[in-house]
């Protein structure tokens, strides 16, 4: 039986895990990385700059963007984030923990953030107009110091369009909400490196429609952007994407026990049916509201005589983590108790399927549409990146057994594709070939038996994936006098020297 060594944490099988020792985990033993990664927000800032009319609220709600609103700005762990940093794998798309892999699924997105999975690609060509564009779409021409590029400023939408006239039409209210939700996505769902600017070529799909979809490309943005951070290990990308962590973190909170916020405390969550006028002025203070076992509870709320009040839609399964973060529970400065944290993980501290029972029951239409192709092996794309969403290496998040799953193929080719210089590519044409594969999803849906009860250690998945992967950040026997000491090395060595 093959034995790691005390330093060697490394995988025993290098044929799936082929960036290893490109990886940050690599770097891990070296010490070399304990900087807590810190990612731009601009969440907080767009809110306090944009309150939203409520004449514009019809529109953002039908254009499936509500959702995306209500959850607001949540405090960040940042220490967590970089912990599911140095967990993340580019070859397999999946978090590396120590009881095997996980990912962030079209389900997860759908229902946590309320976005639609179902349509046309996000895809076509960038060569575009931008003043022409926003002057159709918006009713406004930006000039030329509010335009970089194929980008256009946030601030500058916000001067010319949040605030529609009295006697505004429903052309004015439809051009005000279309600002608006650019605005939204460049602040919360695809940063660029300032976090200033937003990208006119998703304008295209921002129009108030029910036909695309975002929450791929938003899925396969993210997968493409983390590995930026985790390959090379010495280069951190400037290009720090809202997505990286505005998400990724709130589903770790639904399926890890490391940093989750602690619901019994008070909440500025608000619930979902107060009427409108009692909250979206404050999407991102302090609203009266509570929680029941991290759902909204109910509460009597009278209006005034004779008001016309249109109550809250229900909201997607985000917005229960506008809560607090426990200074106890998630301290300051804590990449070591978490990173072995995560290493002595046990069963009963994953949480494989949280999207059941009454969380269910209380979620809108959107984030439990299209159902049949949350297991669809297909790739995600959006205009030049494709990435794979791959459920067949997580069933255990859909509650079936998992075998070894099938090689991948990392393709290099996909990922130095980029946009840069070639504004004038059709990509709907560069990547027809994966077009057609997403345009099979629903022939391309995996399935297994149902899993019952929980993984045992010996099984055949579990002894490839020790032998496969790297399950321990922390390094091993780490001591310093003057710092946390980790207890996850010991039992590290425990292991492989049982397992192998």
């Amino acid at each position: 039986m093959a034995f790691r060594g005390l330093h060697d944490a490394d995988p025993l099988d290098p044929s799936v895990l082929l960036l290893q020792d490109r990886h940050r985990s690599h770097f891990v033993d070296t010490e070399q990385l304990q900087d807590v990664l810190r990612p731009r927000q601009q969440m907080r800032a767009f809110l306090s700059m944009w309150r939203m009319d409520p004449r514009i609220r019809p529109y953002v709600i039908r254009a499936g963007f509500y959702g995306i609103y209500r959850l607001g700005h949540i405090i960040i762990d940042w220490p967590l984030i970089t912990c599911l940093v140095e967990r993340w794998r580019p070859e397999t798309h999946t978090f590396h923990v120590p009881l095997g892999e996980m990912t962030i699924k079209l389900q997860d997105v759908a229902i946590i953030l309320g976005l639609r999975i179902d349509g046309p690609d996000v895809t076509g060509t960038c060569m575009i107009d931008v003043a022409e564009l926003c002057g159709e779409l918006l009713g406004v021409t930006p000039p030329a110091d509010a335009l970089r590029g194929l980008t256009i400023s946030i601030r500058w939408l916000c001067q010319q369009l949040s605030t529609p006239g009295p006697d505004a039409d429903e052309v004015a209210l439809e051009q005000s909400a279309r600002g608006f939700i650019l605005a939204l996505m460049g602040s919360f769902l695809f940063l660029d490196k300032k976090g200033s600017m937003y990208t006119c070529a998703f304008s295209h799909y921002s129009v108030i429609s029910h036909k695309h979809r975002l929450t791929a490309g938003v899925v396969q943005y993210l997968h493409t952007h983390i590995e930026s951070y985790v390959v090379p290990a010495w280069t951190i990308d400037a290009v720090l994407v809202a997505v990286l962590h505005s998400y990724r973190y709130l589903w770790s909170w639904e399926r890890l026990h490391v940093g989750r916020p602690d619901f019994g405390r008070s909440a500025p969550f608000a619930a979902p049916r107060l009427p409108h006028a009692l909250h979206d002025d404050d999407v991102d203070g302090v609203v009266a509201g509570g929680m029941d076992n991290g759902l909204p509870v109910q509460h009597d709320v009278q209006p005034e005589a004779d008001a016309e009040v249109e109550l809250e839609p229900a909201l997607p399964l985000g917005c229960r983590w506008r809560v607090p973060l426990s200074r106890v529970l998630n301290p300051s400065g804590v990449l070591l108790l978490y990173r072995d944290q995560l290493d002595a993980q046990t069963s009963d501290q994953v949480l494989w399927q949280p999207y059941v029972g009454e969380v269910v029951d209380r979620l809108p239409n959107i984030c439990l549409a299209a159902q049949d192709i949350w297991r669809t092996m297909s790739p995600l794309i959006c205009f030049e990146i494709v990435e794979w969403h791959r459920p067949e290496r997580v069933l255990r998040q859909f509650g079936m057994h998992q075998e070894i799953p099938p090689a991948c193929s990392y393709e290099h080719h996909l990922h130095r594709v980029d946009a840069r210089g070639r504004h004038q590519r059709d990509w709907a044409t560069y990547h027809a070939a994966y077009l057609a594969l997403w345009d099979s999803r629903s022939v391309r849906v995996i399935t297994s038996p149902p899993l019952v009860g929980m993984m045992d250690s010996q099984d055949p998945y579990m002894q490839w994936y020790r032998r496969i992967t790297r399950r321990f950040m922390t390094p091993q026997l780490h001591r310093d006098d003057m710092r946390f000491h980790t207890t996850a090395g010991s039992m590290n060595v425990m292991v492989n020297r049982r397992h192998g």
